[in-house]
């Protein structure tokens, strides 16, 4: 039953600033649910804009879309956080932010001896890999990883 206050995409994505397209996007990957009018054009309870401003917010600090939704699955019946359960989904994040603080600095500290690909000192650079001897340990700068991750 759609509720006479019910918001629709538009005012949505205007109150929250996003695109329509965000909303549809956010409905596909199950962190939002609307509901259908006879005309079935979705429709939106006033509380979506609180979960819309939670999203957006745990995006900013780097929050994944997958861990988002799985955070938010933990709230019963798929309701809306309100300050106690975004008290506990933030403190459950500060561990993986710090983590990444770190290694963001980590990075940041490192940058001051690397010139960047095409490096003129092979001898000393965390990323050379002389004939790909390190595919095997994964992709990407792996070199580079284990010294910023044995820092901790």
């Amino acid at each position: 039953m759609l509720k006479e206050n019910a918001l629709t995409v538009g005012q949505v994505a205007k109150r929250c600033g996003i695109q329509v397209s965000t909303l549809h996007f956010y409905e596909a990957k199950g962190l939002i649910n609307c509901t259908r009018n006879l005309g079935n054009q979705r429709r939106y309870a006033r509380e979506i804009l609180r979960r819309v401003a939670l999203i957006k917010a745990a995006q900013k600090m780097g929050i994944s879309l997958e861990e988002i939704k799985q955070a938010l699955a933990t709230l019963p019946d798929n309701r809306t956080p309100d300050n106690k359960d975004w008290s506990r989904l933030a403190k459950n994040w500060q561990d993986q932010l710090d983590d990444r603080i770190l290694y963001l600095q980590g990075l940041r500290d490192s940058l001051t001896g690397c010139i960047g690909c095409g490096c003129l000192s092979m001898k000393s650079c965390p990323i050379y890999n002389l004939d790909d001897q390190l595919a095997q340990e994964g992709s990407g700068a792996v070199l580079l990883d284990k010294r910023l991750t044995s820092t901790k």
